[in-house]
């Protein structure tokens, strides 16, 4: 089944159209009916105005901790563009905006969320079957409670997976 696209009525001096249950219709700079395109067409010839397909929105950006917080702190700058022009990488591109820049500056209008950190496992070198593990309290109690200590061969399914990963 395709989704069906949503329209409204915009005109000119960027209001849009909204029709009452009485069939009465006023324009509001804030919001307007959403409509489909034929119910759009009439309206937009009774009225005036134009018709405008709305999009959905767009998926945020996904970014590092370092990059949120200083998109966060462009969001309170006065010239939010200049700020991340001035914090991006300065790797140009061809049009001698880097790509970081475009990335960051579509996070700041669309969105963005903050990447989770990849973990991995770590093998200990010509060893089979045996990872580096985190030292934490569990692994520092050695062999008591059937913690294995530091490096571990295997993950015992007893053993917290967590003591692996690192980032």
């Amino acid at each position: 089944m395709s989704e069906e696209k949503l329209y409204a009525v915009k005109n000119d001096e960027g209001k849009w159209l909204c029709i009452e249950a009485k069939g009465c219709h006023y324009w509001s700079r804030d919001d307007g009916d959403f409509l489909d395109q034929h119910d759009a067409d009439i309206l937009a010839h009774v009225y005036g105005g134009h018709v405008v397909e709305l999009i959905e929105k767009p998926n945020p950006e996904v970014v590092s901790k370092a990059e949120a917080k200083m998109l966060d702190k462009a969001k309170t700058a006065s010239y939010p563009a200049n700020y991340i022009s001035m914090h991006a990488h300065p790797d140009p591109g061809a049009n001698g905006t880097s790509y970081d820049e475009l990335r960051l500056m579509r996070a700041l209008v669309n969105g963005y969320t903050v990447a989770k950190e990849k973990k991995y496992n770590i093998k200990v070198p010509h060893t089979e079957g045996w990872h580096f593990q985190k030292y934490s309290r569990e692994s520092k109690r050695g062999s008591h409670n059937d913690w294995k200590p530091f490096p571990a061969k295997d993950i015992d399914s007893n053993m917290s997976k967590e003591l692996f990963l690192f980032t």
